[in-house]
């Protein structure tokens, strides 16, 4: 299958081209269904010859081409309804029929209520699509984006959240004049998922009820079936915590399709290089070191020890606080005996481990049970991943020392 994509360059169009690129060259497996041909790519800077033959060959076309804040309010409809109407005038030219995507926006369901140029504009193409529909029997997908946000986002242009992210990420002053403002958000490989479903002829249809968009299998528009709604305040409040990360090398909750583990995602995508990389405090001694790695708010904590050549580590107990100890690097004799005495009055028995960084293994530290850790090594030194389950709390730390 041919693809042509024009606004090629744009936000949306680099994450598709992209991501059909993946597809085409066997790197994504993962859309199975879908096979990717030629990819044509149309742009500002492209020609009509080149507008010409894409449209003669193309199998299905992406029509992201668009004027999001022009200099003058009428490029808006020369932007996006004038080369609308010259796509497909080609696509005719050649008797072209296949499926046609147009990108439009909420915008457009204010026409009638807000007189504004970008939404006239929009919904004039979105009308202009659905007649083409009707006279030549193609199939019309017209997609209305709410707020979109994600990598390559260009900031200070359409994307409030692109603005936010590149502006935290470069310690530079956010203005928001209402936290309570609530957006509908698009995520951007949410849509590129979505594009490719429409693309393998499985677009989810929608109807708008004036207020929400309502998805329904014979709808006259096509949405993508997950967005996001949040404040402004909201989004703020997340990416402070996440400027802040490299400090308290603390991860927000992040769960699976969630808002907050996709603005995590872009907002790292506008990191300048400066801060990319960032130091992390090793505690160090005569026996090593120990460093701690990420914190999370509900699951713990992951450090490295580094112990040197025979030295013991740990020979305490913790009445809640529980660990694993995965040794990466080196040999070691883990230890752990339980706190007491049995009911014959004699020490519980000493349970040991011998561990190493070439067949890698887990070891539970019990709550209950004092423990410790011996690099076998006379030259090398022992590093070992150490997982706990909750934050080190200085004024409650639950470590009490006792030899194993």
């Amino acid at each position: 299958m041919n693809v042509l994509i024009t606004g090629a360059a744009g936000f949306v169009g680099r994450n598709l081209t992209e991501a059909l690129k993946n597809i085409r060259d066997g790197k994504d497996r993962t859309r199975t269904g879908v096979e990717i041909g030629e990819i044509y790519t149309y742009d500002l800077g492209s020609t009509g010859e080149e507008l010409d033959l894409y449209c003669e060959k193309a199998d299905f076309v992406f029509n992201l081409a668009g004027v999001n804040r022009p200099k003058d309010p009428a490029e808006f409809m020369e932007g996006n309804f004038g080369f609308a109407s010259v796509l497909l005038d080609t696509l005719k030219k050649h008797g072209n029929a296949c499926p046609v995507m147009l990108s439009s926006s909420i915008q457009a369901t204010l026409v009638g209520r807000y007189d504004g140029d970008y939404g006239r504009s929009k919904k004039a193409g979105e009308e202009l699509f659905f007649r083409y529909a009707e006279e030549t029997g193609a199939k019309a997908l017209v997609y209305r984006f709410p707020n979109l946000f994600g990598k390559w986002a260009r900031p200070n242009y359409n994307s409030a959240v692109a603005t936010f992210c590149y502006n935290t990420a470069n310690d530079l002053p956010i203005t928001v004049t209402d936290p309570k403002v609530e957006l509908e958000l698009l995520y951007i490989d949410d849509l590129v998922d979505e594009m490719i479903c429409a693309l393998a002829g499985k677009e989810h249809r929608c109807e708008f009820n004036g207020t929400e968009t309502v998805l329904c299998e014979n709808g006259r528009y096509c949405a993508t079936p997950v967005t996001h709604k949040a404040t402004l305040g909201r989004i703020t409040e997340l990416l402070e915590l996440f400027r802040r990360q490299p400090e308290t090398l603390i991860v927000p909750e992040i769960p699976k399709g969630s808002f907050e583990k996709k603005l995590y995602s872009a907002y790292l995508s506008y990191l300048p290089e400066s801060k990319v990389s960032f130091p992390l405090e090793m505690k160090k001694d005569a026996r090593g070191s120990f460093t701690e790695l990420i914190k999370t708010s509900g699951c713990g904590q992951v450090s490295v020890n580094i112990s040197k050549p025979g030295v013991t580590k740990g020979q305490h107990w913790h009445n809640t606080k529980w660990e694993f100890f995965i040794v990466v690097s080196g040999r070691a004799l883990i230890e752990e005996r339980r706190i007491g005495v049995d009911m014959n009055g004699d020490p519980y028995p000493t349970m040991r481990f011998e561990v190493s960084g070439e067949e890698m293994r887990a070891v539970h530290m019990l709550p209950g049970y004092t423990h410790n850790i011996i690099n076998l090594s006379d030259t090398n030194d022992l590093v070992t991943v150490m997982w706990a389950n909750e934050l080190f709390d200085p004024e409650k730390p639950d470590t009490f020392g006792e030899k194993v």
